[in-house]
């Protein structure tokens, strides 16, 4: 083969799958992240030499003005929540799920709202998609029972041909692109769900949703760990980060926002998995708590915080003899160690002979708790299954337990008093009523002992 001048060898980087670190030889261990064979290599555009830019302009904060931009309601009250109102024009979403939890699902009642909506509120969706074909978004939509809406399907992998596609359109409409980790470009020679294809097909799309002042959703994979697959640059340039959370083969799922510049984060959406597609709950506590139970022993009420929605919740705990050497301690629910914790501080304030017993926690309906907010509810759980004690169904206990046993106040406790008391509940304990765990328990009241 004759060498030709024209010639030019393509300049290659190798980049971290998890981080995005670039290294200019590939290397087993990511210097950065510590993570083991996740280098590939990619191909990196040259930057030209003596090229004319024209200058960036500046601009004063007071000269800068702004337009209110009306958001668009999805039509689904629990998204509307989780984004803060409604969908931003120009805003990018990141819908991040594990393989078959809804994403899909949700994303074909969304469009069909939007579609389907009122005259003011209904725009025209394009669904690019990518994993499955329109026949089988079309087998989808007729078990949804969606309707005819008018969804434009784009089935295409090229995110170049795509958004030359879009750039023809003249009306506002919203882009749906399901998923991320399927789009490719021709400028770089890895694979679709690389860290080059994902970052650079966002980026594209990103741009383009900037620059017209279009709605855009991006769909996204989640790894084994639990993070978005693909590179950590990807949450960074987006508007909104949601997930969407819950067991496969359970009923109920949780939208939950991890980032939000248009509203607050940490918002919940709550909705239920049926044949016929995503249902909205409107008051989860019901869904969470057991319907039609007898007092019993190791059962509490708490109130936890998720965004600003407070729910009431079951806290289960159930405490047996060991015939192991060294008892257990598991959670369901709540962090293991803070179980080792509360374990620890009912040992030594209350005098409980846990080192010889296994303890078992479990939160009622797959939520997960992270605040301190149940700290007095677990403790009361462990000691009602310990001393076979049963606490009334009408008592609701919240509050963080330190390692004194002091029970210290959280965050919006009006509130959770408040929920407890419209949801009928007479006997609310926390830091307001009970200084410590034996002022706690006396204030119960209300418990006997079972058979």
């Amino acid at each position: 083969m004759r060498y030709n001048k024209n010639m030019v060898k393509n300049k290659t980087v190798f980049i971290c799958q998890e981080c995005g670190y670039q290294s200019p030889k590939w290397a087993g261990r990511c210097p950065q992240c510590h993570r083991w064979n996740t280098f590939e290599e990619q191909v990196v555009e040259k930057k030209r030499e003596n090229s004319d830019h024209t200058p960036s302009r500046s601009i004063k904060l007071k000269n800068i003005k702004i337009q209110e931009n009306q958001r668009i309601p999805s039509g689904i009250g629990e998204l509307d929540r989780v984004l803060g109102g409604g969908i931003v024009p120009g805003s990018v979403i990141l819908l991040a799920g594990e393989p078959g939890i809804g994403k899909s699902t949700l994303l074909l009642q969304l469009a069909s709202s939007i579609a389907a909506g009122k005259k003011k509120s209904r725009w025209p969706v394009f669904y690019v998609c990518g994993e499955e074909s329109p026949g089988q978004i079309k087998i989808r939509a007729q078990r949804l029972a969606v309707g005819e809406s008018d969804i434009i399907f784009l089935p295409d992998n090229d995110v170049d041909r795509v958004i030359a596609f879009l750039r023809r359109q003249s009306a506002p409409f919203l882009i749906i692109v399901d998923s991320i980790q399927t789009m490719t470009t021709e400028d770089l020679s890895g694979a679709a769900g690389s860290i080059g294809q994902v970052r650079h097909s966002a980026s594209r799309l990103i741009t383009l949703a900037k620059r017209e002042g279009l709605p855009l959703i991006l769909a996204g994979h989640v790894t084994k760990e639990g993070s978005i697959a693909g590179p950590k640059v990807l949450e960074h340039a987006v508007d909104t980060v949601i997930y969407f959370e819950g067991e496969q083969y359970g009923r109920l799922r949780l939208l939950r926002s991890r980032k939000n510049r248009f509203g607050r984060s940490g918002e919940v959406g709550v909705f239920q998995m049926t044949s016929k597609g995503l249902l909205e709950v409107d008051n989860p506590s019901k869904i969470f708590l057991s319907k039609n139970r007898k007092n019993a022993a190791g059962t509490v009420k708490t109130v936890i915080l998720k965004g600003t929605r407070p729910l009431i919740l079951e806290v289960q705990a159930l405490v047996t003899k060991t015939n192991l050497a060294y008892p257990r301690r598991l959670s369901k629910g709540i962090d293991r160690n803070r179980l080792e914790l509360q374990v620890a501080v009912l040992q030594k304030q209350l005098h409980l002979p846990l080192y010889k017993e296994d303890v078992i926690l479990n939160i009622v309906g797959g939520v997960r708790i992270d605040e301190p907010a149940v700290d007095l509810a677990s403790c009361l759980a462990i000691w009602s299954s310990y001393k076979n004690k049963v606490i009334s169904n009408q008592t609701v206990a919240f509050g963080e337990v330190d390692l004194l046993g002091e029970i210290r106040p959280v965050v919006e406790e009006g509130r959770r008093i408040k929920e407890a008391r419209r949801l009928g509940y007479k006997k609310i304990i926390s830091s307001q009523n009970a200084t410590n765990l034996a002022q706690a328990i006396k204030r119960i009241g209300c418990f006997s002992t079972t058979s």
